[in-house]
């Protein structure tokens, strides 16, 4: 294993799409990080940078490895870094099925390696003093929590490419808010997903909405759709994402036994009964001092150094089974409505 105590971090990223571009940047930015390079298949990507066309021709000396490949090889390019020493970050979801998560949880043991999983919502400033001020009883018990996802994605994003038959938001989008609302709310225990009708004119889940149950008794929704430009979505609520637009709408909403509270926005209220109407509580929002993906990586670099991991494989494999669990229910049910309602 290389430089476990070393001040700079030196970080292989395997993956150059979009994600992985920003996990480069990210890199080269940081002060305590040397990017050893890029490993893709495709070597006219970030040309600028030093480029392996596979993680078997990176050097020995890395201390921790990025994973932004697309999700079915997570868990074997993510073993593969283990079994050389690296500690990894992976993109989430965290691997394509849970056998491929629970193996790579295996490696991970037998390695002595450390891993931790993107979902940077957990490092939102604003998420985290929601979770904090659920936890604290603000609201009082959490009785339901409700979120709307819906932009219409171009159709360029399906173009020539795995997502035209398998994009489905569920895992690409939803699996992010469902492990925000798992973060700060609770253990989901069972869901129940309805499917919208397909609107590209092929089978590929667009829309759809979810019941889910907390561990804790609450329950949550979830409206969701790729083919409708909204305002609602975690991206365009909080600017995250340089490629969404930002609108500064709320799209997240939990009801508790003494007030409510909504989100990015983090409006809370307070009230007593249907007789009195609810009161604006003022509330200072946290801010990010760091954009939440430079967060994620100060914390890898605290996880090489031995701390906690905010999400490691274990976590972030509940996460999945959710999703995957919804993600089977809709694929169950027809695209069209009139064929829906022949069914019963």
């Amino acid at each position: 294993m290389a430089n476990r105590g070393c001040d700079v971090k030196r970080i292989l990223v395997v993956g150059g799409g979009l994600i992985g571009i920003r996990h480069i940047q990210a890199v080269v930015a940081h002060p305590r990080c040397e990017l050893v390079g890029l490993a893709d298949p495709d070597m006219t990507i970030a040309g600028e940078h030093t480029r392996f066309p596979n993680m078997a021709e990176a050097p020995d000396n890395i201390d921790g490895a990025i994973i932004a490949t697309p999700t079915h090889l997570h868990a074997d390019h993510a073993i593969q870094a283990a079994k050389r020493g690296w500690h990894v970050l992976i993109e989430k979801p965290v691997t394509g099925t849970i056998r491929d998560a629970k193996r790579l949880e295996n490696t991970l043991k037998m390695t002595g390696t450390t891993s931790l999983v993107a979902h940077h919502r957990r490092y939102h400033a604003p998420v985290q003093q929601l979770k904090s001020l659920i936890a604290n009883g603000t609201i009082g018990t959490v009785v339901t929590a409700s979120i709307i996802w819906a932009m219409r994605k171009p159709d360029a994003y399906f173009e020539g490419n795995w997502r035209a038959a398998d994009g489905s938001p569920v895992m690409i989008n939803l699996v992010h808010d469902i492990d925000t609302l798992r973060f700060v709310v609770g253990e989901i225990v069972k869901t129940t997903a309805l499917r919208g009708a397909s609107l590209r004119g092929t089978d590929r889940i667009e829309s759809g909405a979810v019941v889910l149950m907390f561990e804790n008794g609450a329950t949550g929704t979830i409206s969701f759709a790729d083919t409708s430009p909204s305002p609602w979505g975690f991206e365009a609520g909080t600017g995250e994402n340089p490629n969404i637009g930002t609108t500064h709408q709320d799209m997240m909403w939990i009801t508790g036994t003494k007030g409510a509270v909504s989100f990015p926005s983090m409006t809370l209220w307070h009230g007593s009964d249907w007789g009195t109407s609810a009161k604006r509580t003022a509330l200072d929002v946290a801010q990010n001092i760091r954009t939440p993906l430079d967060a994620q990586l100060d914390h890898f670099i605290n996880v090489m150094d031995g701390a906690p991991p905010l999400i490691d494989v274990a976590d972030a494999a509940r996460t999945l089974t959710v999703a995957q669990e919804i993600e089977a229910q809709l694929a169950q049910q027809s695209n069209t409505p009139a064929t829906r309602l022949a069914q019963g």
